[in-house]
C-alpha cells in the first residue's frame, strides 16, 4: 500500500518482526488504537506462515503493517531487507495489503512500558515482541493521522 493512501478502515494486523520471534499486534484504523496480540515463534518448520493464516482467519484484517527496521540514521541494515521479504511474503500468501511503518526504538518502548508495568526482566521478555507490534501500529496510525489532517487556517 502506498503512503500516500489511507488504510481501508477496519482491523489492522502488526508485525514485529524478528529472527527468532514475531510480535502481533491488532488494532482498528477507526479508532488508531493497538493492542498488543500474541508472540509468533519464527524458527518452526516452514516459518511463521501458518499461524499468520490462523490469525487473518480470526481477526479479517483489511491490511497488515510491518516495521521496517532502520538504523539511527534511517539508512537500511540486513534486518530491514529481512522484514522486507517477510512482507513481500505476506503480501503474496494472503492478497492484503501490506504497508510498513517506523520501528526505530519501538523494543526499547516497549521494554520502558513493561518495566512501569512492573513487570520483572524476565516477565517482560515474553511480552516485549507483542508490546513492541503495538508501538509500530501506534506510530502507523500516527503517521496515517498526520497524512489525513486538515491544512492549518491562519488567520491573516
Amino acid at each position: 500500500m502506498p503512503d500516500s493512501e489511507s488504510p481501508p478502515r477496519g482491523t489492522v494486523l502488526a508485525f514485529d518482526f524478528g529472527e527468532k520471534r514475531i510480535g502481533v499486534a491488532v488494532g482498528e484504523t477507526a479508532l488508531g488504537q493497538a493492542h498488543p496480540l500474541t508472540t509468533l515463534r519464527n524458527q518452526v518448520q516452514g516459518g511463521p506462515f501458518a499461524a499468520v493464516a490462523a490469525l487473518i482467519r480470526e481477526w479479517k484484517p483489511v491490511a497488515l503493517v510491518v516495521g521496517r527496521p532502520v538504523s539511527l540514521d534511517g539508512a537500511p541494515h540486513a534486518m530491514t531487507a529481512r522484514c522486507v521479504r517477510f512482507a513481500a511474503d505476506l503480501r503474496r500468501r494472503f492478497a492484503l495489503p501490506v504497508d510498513f511503518a517506523e520501528e526505530r526504538l519501538s523494543s526499547v518502548e516497549a521494554e520502558e512500558r513493561l518495566r512501569a508495568g512492573g513487570h520483572s526482566a524476565k516477565s517482560a521478555k515474553e511480552h516485549v515482541d507483542a508490546l513492541a507490534a503495538q508501538v509500530i501500529l501506534e506510530y502507523y496510525f500516527e503517521s496515517r493521522a498526520a497524512l489525513c489532517a486538515p491544512e492549518p487556517e491562519y488567520a491573516h
